[in-house]
């Protein structure tokens, strides 16, 4: 168990990342990590129903990509990334370049002004715009940086799950971008809602991870997920974010809505989920120290490893891995 930030990386092969799709969703390959005897399998994603055992409960969030980045009208050209409604038409923001925002700056996006009311602790600015913004015909896809490239049409489908409903997330829910309708309709499910937030895509900077400050993510459980959750035998988290919201309520799980800061890592003991299938993710990021709460630091770093030496496919696009 360690607490330091170094401890939590590895260095991954540019070519390694995974910049576009498979052509089926399901076609990914996935390391099994058996805890039980360190252990780990090779195989292929639309194999994961095997794994099941009665009683089981896959939880999968159904949060949807929103067209989040936009550019502004004039000359200058100042990007947005638009975060979260706060209210009315007030948004959080992170802007590019910042200096050209501070407060009282002002920017046009499709004819509509908006203007610079407060500065947020991580950079983001508070935007307060005159009417309404029409994210569908404004922007388009944010895509994940790392992919180095511009947002292409196939992204539109592909950088979805194929149950996204609840708007409001500018990064997928990248493990469940596997599941197809087939395996879907062949598994216990449920849904939960958490928008993923730009933090998903942040390293951790400080040297001791403890003292990290955690993004907020708003999530959202219902009724009739929280009944299906308190009768199932074990929970399969699909992604660090399903796991995170698990986490946060723990079991009996209650039907609710709010903001999760919560910074799952070494040494800590997960409390409601008993597996999870997840991407692999960034060097030092905090969701490789939620997957290392779970594996286990070294037993995580060496299947890292092995999936580097075996040329798996990495991040969004890429391979998956499941922990049982």
């Amino acid at each position: 168990m360690s607490l330091l930030t170094a401890d939590y990386d590895y260095t991954l092969p540019d070519e390694l990342i995974a910049r576009h799709p498979l052509p089926r969703r399901d076609d990914a390959r996935m390391l099994v990590l058996h805890r039980a005897d360190q252990r780990l399998e090779h195989r292929h994603f639309r194999e994961f129903p095997q794994f099941l055992r009665p009683g089981d409960l896959v939880v999968l969030n159904d949060t949807r990509v929103i067209p989040a980045r936009v550019f502004s009208d004039d000359a200058g050209r100042i990007e947005l990334l638009f975060l979260e409604n706060l209210r009315g038409h007030v948004w959080k923001c992170l802007v590019k370049p910042g200096r050209k925002m501070r407060l009282g700056a002002q920017v046009t996006v499709r004819g509509t002004t908006g203007t610079v009311i407060g500065l947020e602790p991580e950079g983001e600015r508070v935007i307060d715009f005159t009417g309404p913004i029409d994210l569908d015909a404004a922007g388009e896809l944010p895509i994940p940086p790392y992919f180095g490239r511009a947002v292409e049409p196939a992204d539109a489908e592909r950088y979805q799950t194929v149950f996204a409903r609840e708007r409001g997330a500018v990064a997928a829910p990248t493990a469940g971008l596997h599941f197809t309708p087939e395996i879907l309709q062949n598994i216990a499910h449920t849904f939960l809602t958490l928008h993923v937030g730009i933090g998903t895509f942040r390293s951790v900077l400080t040297d001791d991870l403890t003292q990290h400050r955690m993004h907020a993510e708003r999530f959202r459980v219902s009724e009739g997920s929280a009944r299906a959750i308190n009768a199932a035998s074990r929970l399969i988290a699909i992604g660090t974010t399903s796991a995170r919201v698990l986490e946060t309520c723990g079991l009996p799980i209650a039907a609710c809505a709010g903001s999760t800061h919560i910074f799952i890592h070494p040494p800590y003991q997960p409390r409601a989920v008993g597996a999870l299938l997840t991407n692999f993710h960034l060097p030092k990021s905090t969701l490789l120290m939620l997957v290392s709460a779970l594996a286990g630091r070294d037993f995580t770093l060496r299947a890292y490893a092995e999936a580097i030496a075996l040329r798996y496919r990495f991040y969004s696009y890429g391979d998956c891995m499941l922990i049982v």
